[in-house]
């Protein structure tokens, strides 16, 4: 197949090191434009986006799929003028590993108290907080995908209780799994530590809210309920958020996302005590690592093979 009919790649993304993508997505030949050439440009086949300007994909009338740089597709879809084609989540061993270490980071460091241990440490205070096993202490995902099935599967070998819930039921060996709105509220109340990987759609917009912290189990080994959000902002009422911490719901909180990024530096969430802040930065997009299936993904669609990982657009993941 020649160049001109393998076609042009646009990458259309903000907040990216463009430069670095653009290098990486040409180095195996194909050419790649970061804006199209004209109104309609049919040189371009494929586009690799994220938060993507609106209009700028149905300009290409020979576009054949679009690929995501994130494990979310919620940017993606937020463009009305969206053409109506295959879109491919990444999916990559790379980004999986980065968020499975976050997951066991965070929950770990919660239970073995990091924060107050901190607290102590910043006033001199020479103190030692119980250190409750693992086996007593239940750890919940919302959200039984690819992340956060292989969160679960990682720490499953430390012991911990592990449930799980999905909005359709899914099975991941060692964890309890529930599903459904009605399984939702006898999840929560079996789960001290509460990890949200959720994928961000029109039915889990603004989920984690002060009923669902509320729901979870205070009375526990770790002194109360921990929430750990590394998948969308959207899916977290931060007002909420708050409240549940200062009424007692919530003992401490590691959030990744939010509901505005950047944080906006006078959010309370940014000198909380008990909050702990990352910025968006859980699973980076390793242009080195995520290029490599995206462009096989590309080259075996023109041999006429079946693209990988598609976005249901009904589901919106």
């Amino acid at each position: 197949m020649s160049e001109a009919e393998r076609g042009r790649i646009l990458f259309a993304a903000t907040g990216t090191d463009t430069d670095l993508w653009v290098d990486i997505l040409g180095q195996t030949g194909r050419e790649v434009t970061v804006e199209p050439d004209g109104a309609q440009d049919p040189s371009i086949h494929y586009a690799v986006v994220w938060r993507q300007p609106q209009s700028i994909l149905n300009r290409l009338p020979n576009l054949k799929a679009i690929f995501s740089l994130g494990a979310g597709v919620d940017h993606v879809l937020n463009d009305p003028t969206l053409p109506d084609l295959p879109i491919v989540r990444v999916v990559s061993e790379n980004l999986t590993q980065y968020m499975v270490e976050y997951v066991v980071w965070r929950v770990m460091d919660h239970h073995r108290r990091g924060g107050e241990y901190r607290a102590a440490q910043a006033v001199g205070e020479w103190k030692e907080f119980d250190q409750p096993v693992s086996s007593g202490v239940s750890v919940g995902f919302m959200g039984l995908g690819e992340l956060g099935g292989s969160a679960a599967r990682a720490l499953a070998p430390l012991g911990f209780k592990l449930n799980g819930w999905s909005r359709r039921r899914a099975a991941v060996e060692g964890v309890t799994t529930f599903a459904g709105p009605d399984e939702l509220q006898p999840f929560l109340s079996e789960t001290d530590i509460l990890v949200v990987l959720l994928p961000l759609t029109a039915g889990t917009h603004g989920i984690i809210d002060y009923r669902v912290l509320s729901s979870l189990r205070r009375d526990n080994l770790i002194g109360g309920a921990v929430l750990i959000n590394a998948g969308r902002g959207g899916l977290q009422k931060e007002a909420d958020i708050l409240r549940a911490l200062e009424d007692g719901s919530l003992k401490e909180a590691s959030l990744d996302v939010f509901e505005v990024e950047p944080l906006p530096a006078a959010s309370p969430l940014w000198t909380h005590p008990r909050v702990f802040i990352t910025p968006h930065a859980a699973a980076p997009s390793d242009p080195r690592e995520v290029v490599r299936p995206m462009l096989a993904q590309m080259d075996s669609y023109d041999r006429g093979e079946p693209l990988q990982h598609l976005v249901d657009r009904a589901a919106g993941y």
